[in-house]
């Protein structure tokens, strides 16, 4: 099923944009894992709207709202199942929308595929909005490989062509705006205000870096480790590209330099260094994985759009109404995080079955 995911864990989202929840069911968590509540409501918190300028005015809590799965906040080897109400809709924005699709948004294919019986009010299933259950899923996971060691922390790596600069080391999730160099975070800030001013919207990268997660996690071919976070990631609206390691830019080295060569060190191997982001033959090496996604900009922008009229079978001119992220990118950062923790927890679960 195109809403669900996973090989050890089985997720399923559903709900739309302005339903009145929407939410998630994990089957696979093992019983006995206290999960902090506290923590879970901070990690969704990073990613709830209207809490800044770069964001959308919409205003939700996020709160999660579990109907099974837990007692005393204890796994208890029931599928987890969790709600968030949605309480802050306004989908008379979207009755326009019914004839006359947004460029870069799923309008047309989804009036196309539905027959024009899909739910259009703030994007359905199609919008961002589904990413907030995800991350209650991917905010649990996190916890328990945080138990195990592993660690799971992403930034806004560019906005436009701002970049950051410095390493990502240690989680940011103390800071509202999740960048290594803050100056070049208000230099993003201030790009993604004059877009605002604009009417318009930018795009950015999101870089995600897992330590701890031990050698041999993953399988070749079709499950190896680039197949399975992939998979997840390309699930969140908005992101058109991935890469691992060197990625793209592999492709202007030689094998001299970007091969990864191999030391001895405190009586492991270990390479000396990462181009190949800690993932070889689809499995991990011990190494870091190090991945980043490309972020589009946000497609509903305000400024007036082509399009065309699907009933009268003419073109229009759009002005969309509705409330929206200029950028994506940095409420995107908790999701990001959320669906790798869930890809290897899912894989990790799947070794320990091995063993």
């Amino acid at each position: 099923m195109s809403s669900s995911y996973g090989e050890n864990l089985k997720l399923t989202i559903f709900g739309q944009s302005h339903s009145p929840a929407i939410g998630m069911t994990l089957e696979g968590i093992p019983a006995g894992n206290h999960i902090d509540m506290d923590a879970l409501r901070k990690f969704m918190t990073r990613r709830a709207p209207g809490n800044a300028s770069w964001s959308t005015p919409r205003k939700e809590a996020d709160l999660p709202e579990f109907l099974g799965g837990l007692v005393d906040d204890t796994t208890c080897g029931a599928p987890l199942a969790a709600i968030i109400r949605n309480t802050n809709t306004r989908s008379s924005d979207y009755e326009e929308l019914k004839r006359i699709p947004r460029p870069g948004h799923a309008d047309l294919t989804a009036q196309i595929k539905y027959g024009g019986f899909q739910d259009v009010s703030g994007g359905g299933h199609f919008s961002g909005r589904l990413t907030a259950p995800l991350c209650i899923a991917g905010g649990i996971c996190r916890q328990l490989l945080a138990k195990e060691g592993i660690s799971v922390m992403a930034r806004v790596l560019s906005v436009g062509d701002i970049c950051d600069e410095g390493e990502l080391l240690a989680p940011l999730d103390d800071k509202l705006f999740p960048v290594v160099s803050d100056e070049r975070g208000e230099k993003m800030k201030e790009l993604i205000d004059t877009v605002r001013a604009e009417k318009d919207s930018i795009g950015g990268v999101i870089e995600c870096v897992v330590t701890g997660l031990p050698a041999g996690i993953g399988d070749p071919m079709f499950d190896g480790m680039e197949n399975r976070i992939a998979g997840i990631v390309f699930g969140i609206p908005a992101v058109k590209g991935i890469e691992f390691g060197a990625g793209f830019e592999a492709a202007k080295k030689r094998g001299s330099s970007n091969n990864d060569p191999y030391t001895v060190s405190g009586g492991k191997i270990t390479a000396r260094t990462n181009n190949a982001g800690g993932i070889l033959g689809g499995i991990t090496n011990g190494m870091p994985i190090v991945f980043r996604a490309a972020f589009k900009p946000t497609p509903s922008i305000a400024l007036e759009q082509k399009s065309v009229d699907m009933k009268a079978g003419k073109e229009e001119i759009l002005e969309i109404k509705g409330r929206h992220d200029p950028c994506i990118v940095v409420r995107a950062v908790p999701v990001v995080e959320a669906a790798a923790s869930i890809a290897c927890y899912d894989a990790m679960l799947g070794r320990k079955k091995e063993l």
